[in-house]
């Protein structure tokens, strides 16, 4: 198969069809061999509906229905995970991002034999403080990260197999998508487009901040490394002033009892509470990232005709594809 094209389906019943009919246009213009995967994320409307009815219709169709929400990243590594194409298309099904970029991307692979495609917005799209944020975001993890993501990065992204393949063998389960896609290596170029905003989006402040906080701390160290230089500067601070309270006693006779010295005593224990916990949280998120074993999504189902049409021992497949399958 020349391309596998993955999108997942949160929210997304008002523009399913017109992706669909998008997207094979799109893609009929480079290949006939071609499958559209959608991942249904435990979307509350009507996404999966459209989607299987789409498959019903379409034997290029495949639909992965997972048991609930997993998030978009979870989504999105499970559907990488089924495709079957020697290049894989990425892109989201709201329309925020043409489909006809597809052409382009295929274009720029093609020339300069890149393992990666990637999207960059232009100019960032929304309102005054989605943009603040954004560059807010892409500035403090740049300075925290081991692996900085490229600003203004957004999901579509054409891929080759082989880094597919190697992608997908990172079993995070905190998964901060734009960080793997880094360290997974290979050479990726990035691709300027222009992202459109359908004028809402699934992702609220309280979402926006859980993907901050996930992202730092799953690609970076350097707070818990902050936090053991915070102890120790308090510690060394409020060392000076005790010696400082000690000089100005045994040169010059004077001492103020009562609160400069119990405010000294508090700060250097309180110091060195910091400076020891930074230490045991360094070696704690070490191990803790080693010992998570969860899996990140869980398919209640598969609609996959190359089963249904397949040997008896593919149907079967399908059918106990109906059961739990971990990822």
């Amino acid at each position: 198969m020349d391309l596998s094209i993955v999108t997942t389906l949160y929210r997304s019943e008002a523009f399913v069809e017109a992706f669909y009919h998008r997207i094979c246009v799109a893609a009929s213009a480079i290949t006939s061999d071609f499958e559209v995967i959608f991942v249904n994320d435990g979307s509350p409307d009507g996404s999966l509906d459209v989607a299987v009815n789409l498959f019903q219709r379409d034997p290029r169709v495949r639909v992965i229905d997972l048991s609930r929400n997993f998030g978009h990243h979870r989504a999105i590594m499970t559907g990488l995970a089924h495709a079957r194409g020697a290049r894989v298309f990425l892109i989201d099904s709201d329309l925020e991002e043409d489909p006809a970029l597809l052409a382009d991307f295929w274009e720029r692979l093609e020339a300069t034999g890149a393992d990666v495609i990637y999207g960059t917005q232009v100019s960032r799209k929304g309102g005054l403080w989605e943009r603040i944020s954004g560059n807010l975001f892409y500035w403090v993890f740049k300075r925290l990260s081991s692996a900085p993501v490229p600003k203004n990065l957004v999901t579509v992204r054409l891929m080759s197999r082989r880094y597919v393949e190697a992608l997908v063998l990172h079993r995070d389960r905190e998964i901060f998508l734009a960080g793997l896609w880094q360290i997974t290596g290979f050479r990726q170029i990035g691709l300027p487009i222009t992202k459109l905003c359908k004028g809402s989006s699934t992702y609220n402040f309280r979402n926006r901040v859980a993907v901050f906080v996930n992202a730092v701390t799953s690609f970076s160290v350097k707070p818990l490394v902050y936090i053991f230089y915070l102890g120790l500067s308090v510690f060394l601070a409020s060392s000076a002033a005790a010696l400082y309270l000690i000089f100005e006693k045994l040169f010059f006779g004077t001492f103020l009892f009562g609160w400069p010295s119990l405010i000294i005593s508090i700060w250097m224990i309180g110091g060195i509470t910091i400076f020891c916990i930074g230490i045991i949280g360094i070696y704690l998120s070490k191990v803790f990232m080693e010992t998570k074993d969860r899996p990140y999504s869980v398919i209640r189902e598969i609609y996959d005709r190359s089963e249904e049409q397949g040997k008896e021992q593919h149907a079967h497949q399908f059918r106990t594809a109906r059961g739990p399958l971990l990822y």
